[in-house]
């Protein structure tokens, strides 16, 4: 039987799609093919955040997921302080909030803080309680509401004048776009409620680096990385366009971190210092003038990097920077 002009059209599309998978595929063959690894340093401390701005939780290995690091029911930056007007709050207008420590037992998460009895928050919320449109850094977000519970919790413990509520994000709700604030981004760059990229990765010679320049030393805390890497030069991690950890994660950089006043909050004491690390890291730490309009006056410090092969990381992996 003659096909049908449509049922041509049809078999065409299907193989001019088939055609152009195959072609898809062996130039990304090709590439690995012709890729080298080249050792840079290794996996000193690996971090997830599970409130935004609370204190972080040091793990010996975690899952990288697509959405950043996971060890069991932590998963970074999935809750967030917000206030009335779904807006959310930080370290930058509540310092106190580094003092906050959160765990992960018998489906619960746990937080805790200086002279306050522990808050226990189921992590599958009810689905009666309400979803919020908020928004982080402008950008909107959904959030279920973890209960008044919680609300007062965290009110009471930050001593604010106005009530502030927890929400977390579920795998179901729509992510964040950093696209919509830095054209780094890609439509498919996707996060929850970190600043901007799922992973921020940092170097343990950039911080020695800026530590002999100051009077008052800073520890890599202050800067809330989620990879922390060893064994290589100062900001040599400016450099890696791509990197392969262990061996399945791989990392594309996206963009230098731009710092702001949280980096001078003490992690240990929740003080907000105002000045330093961040006047000294404006003295050499500068955009290039071509990406001023970008950066304006933040200093540049650690990478956001995207996630291209998810896996498991641990403390003593080794980095490799990709070369082709």
């Amino acid at each position: 039987m003659e096909p049908t002009s449509r049922s041509k059209t049809v078999l065409l599309g299907a193989a001019g799609l088939g055609a152009a998978v195959l072609i898809t595929w062996l130039l990304l063959s090709r590439r690995k093919r012709n890729r080298q690894l080249r050792k840079v340093g290794e996996v000193s401390h690996l971090y997830v955040y599970p409130v935004k701005s609370c204190r972080g939780v040091t793990l010996p290995e975690a899952e990288c997921k697509p959405f950043g690091l996971q060890s069991g029911n932590l998963k970074d930056r999935h809750w967030l302080v917000i206030q009335e007007n779904k807006v959310h709050v930080t370290a930058r207008q509540e310092p106190r909030l580094v003092l906050i420590t959160v765990s992960s037992d018998n489906d619960k998460l746990t937080l805790r803080a200086p002279e306050m009895d522990k808050l226990e928050i189921p992590l599958k919320l009810p689905a009666s309680n309400d979803i919020f449109i908020c928004k982080v850094h402008g950008n909107k977000v959904s959030g279920r509401d973890c209960g008044d519970k919680a609300s007062q919790w965290i009110t009471g413990f930050l001593k604010s004048r106005e009530p502030y509520r927890l929400v977390q994000f579920e795998e179901r709700m729509k992510p964040r776009n950093p696209k919509n604030e830095y054209e780094k981004y890609t439509e498919n760059d996707k996060v929850a409620y970190p600043d901007l990229s799922p992973l921020l990765l940092l170097s343990e010679a950039s911080v020695d680096d800026l530590n002999s320049k100051l009077s008052k030393k800073v520890t890599h805390r202050n800067f809330r990385p989620n990879i922390m890497v060893a064994g290589c030069e100062a900001f040599e991690e400016d450099s890696w366009d791509e990197i392969q950890i262990g061996n399945h994660v791989t990392l594309k950089r996206v963009m230098p971190c731009p710092r702001c006043i949280l980096t001078t909050v003490d992690p240990d004491t929740g003080v907000i210092d105002m000045k330093e690390p961040l006047e000294t890291m404006r003295s050499y730490r500068l955009n290039n003038p071509l990406d001023s309009g970008m950066f304006k006056t933040s200093p540049l410090f650690g990478q956001f990097v995207r996630i291209t092969q998810t896996g498991i990381i641990k403390v003593g992996d080794p980095v490799y920077q990709m070369l082709y």
